[in-house]
């Protein structure tokens, strides 16, 4: 499953594009659109957390196949409404990652035998959901542009193990915050199969994190009316520091995706 996911929490925003409005409306279909994208997010990661209270800020920088290798399971999907000319966005990601490591043979430390390995890992569950309302502002046959306003959800619980010697201790924490975003989201018809898509958002602004931003381009194609397929590439950025928890990471990786209308 080649999903992103990560070391401690990220995220992810409204992604996939979508190819609505493929004709007039009808009687028996008002001027309305709906869309399901699940989506994979092959990302890199590149940042500074501090994943527990109190504990040391540790930089990170891992390829997708490093994050690919810690992933128990991940999950995408882009839920895309509209009517007439207003537009409604839903985004939900969940990421459940395991980093494990081995500290040893040890030296003598007291009453610690030499030669003990510690074994120890720490697995982390997020779940980020963006929801976002709109306006068409600009409505043309090749060209739409909506403008977008909405709040970033963000949960992360992370649980660490050690063990050594038969005896295993645990400790869990979890934290979250909601971050304000605005943005836009802009569409462009090439022919009647091929599309282009664009769009960016900015928030959080000292009200969850202190600053967060994100940019999706993405090339479309239209195999049938109900079904297309998007590649492209994401970048998210966000700066968390708060309460003793830092997150202060990038996200950025390919994108592709399959979209059915209904």
């Amino acid at each position: 499953m080649t999903l992103s996911g990560v070391h401690a929490s990220y995220a992810a925003d409204p992604v996939l594009p979508r190819q609505e409005d493929q004709g007039p409306a009808t009687a028996d279909h008002p001027d309305w659109a709906l869309q399901i994208t699940p989506y994979m997010w092959a990302a890199g990661l590149d940042g500074n957390i501090s994943p527990f209270r109190r504990a040391p800020t540790i930089g990170i920088e891992k390829s997708f196949s490093d994050v690919l290798d810690d992933l128990n399971f991940g999950g995408f999907v882009n839920i895309w409404g509209r009517y007439d000319r207003f537009v409604v966005s839903g985004d939900i990601m969940y990421v459940d990652t395991t980093d494990s490591h081995a500290f040893g043979p040890l030296p003598p430390l007291g009453p610690v035998p030499p030669g003990t390995v510690v074994n120890g890992s720490v697995d982390t569950r997020q779940f980020t959901a963006t929801l976002q309302g709109g306006y068409r502002v600009l409505d043309m046959p090749a060209f739409t542009l909506d403008a977008l306003a909405g709040a970033r959800f963000w949960h992360i619980a992370n649980d660490v193990t050690v063990s050594a010697l038969g005896v295993s201790r645990g400790y869990g924490e979890s934290f979250g915050w909601v971050d304000p975003v605005i943005g836009a989201r802009a569409f462009m018809r090439l022919t009647q199969k091929l599309s282009l898509q664009a769009q960016a958002d900015i928030g959080g602004f000292g009200a969850g994190s202190r600053f967060t931003w994100s940019a999706l381009a993405t090339a479309n194609y239209a195999f049938t009316d109900r079904l297309s397929v998007s590649a492209g590439y994401k970048v998210l950025d966000v700066n968390y520091d708060h309460g003793g928890h830092v997150y202060d990471t990038r996200l950025s990786g390919p994108v592709m995706g399959a979209t059915w209308r209904f």
